[in-house]
């Protein structure tokens, strides 16, 4: 029986076989816990596929420290929340444009508009990292203070601030190209 790391270096190398041969005997425990997760099994297989791809296509990068198990159940439900977490951000803007454009003199392009800044602002969300995106959403979408947020998240209040200059700066960054 190979151990982890014998496992991951033939992966990282480029071993197909040993790669299908994780993939076989991680998949349906690993779907399985996704679906714990997102109560959705078609969401669950796309999860659990996304991460398989990723990590064949990033293969060369590979540098898992920690059990090769620990590390895909982890993956799994870090990806899982990042979706639940999108679907929230997706939903909410979805409620303000249909508020937004029954108010609106010119509803059709008003929502559009919206529509496209929607769009804008849930791929800036996942183009942040984890922290950032969860400090910024906490500040802007549930209305903590950053000493609120550093509490929850046992983090510094600086890097509350710090994270939050980052995913501004990124928000700019998107808003000046349109």
């Amino acid at each position: 029986m190979k151990n982890d790391s014998e496992i991951i270096r033939r992966i990282r190398n480029g071993d197909k076989q040993e790669f299908e041969k994780l993939f076989r005997s991680s998949y349906v425990s690993l779907v399985r816990y996704a679906k714990t997760i997102l109560r959705d099994h078609d969401t669950a297989e796309e999860i659990v596929q996304e991460l398989f791809f990723r990590l064949w296509q990033d293969r060369e990068k590979l540098n898992i420290k920690s059990s090769l198990n620990g590390y895909l159940f982890r993956s799994v439900h870090n990806r899982s929340l990042h979706h639940i977490e999108h679907q929230q951000v997706v939903s909410h803007h979805a409620g303000e444009v249909a508020a937004r454009a029954m108010l609106s003199s010119e509803p059709v392009t008003e929502a559009i508009y919206y529509s496209e800044l929607q769009a804008k602002v849930a791929g800036v969300l996942d183009r942040l990292p984890e922290r950032c995106r969860m400090i910024f959403r906490m500040s802007r979408f549930d209305g903590l203070k950053y000493n609120e947020i550093a509490e929850k998240l046992v983090v510094n209040v600086k890097t509350v601030e710090a994270d939050m200059g980052k995913a501004l700066r990124e928000f700019r960054k998107a808003l000046a190209e349109q």
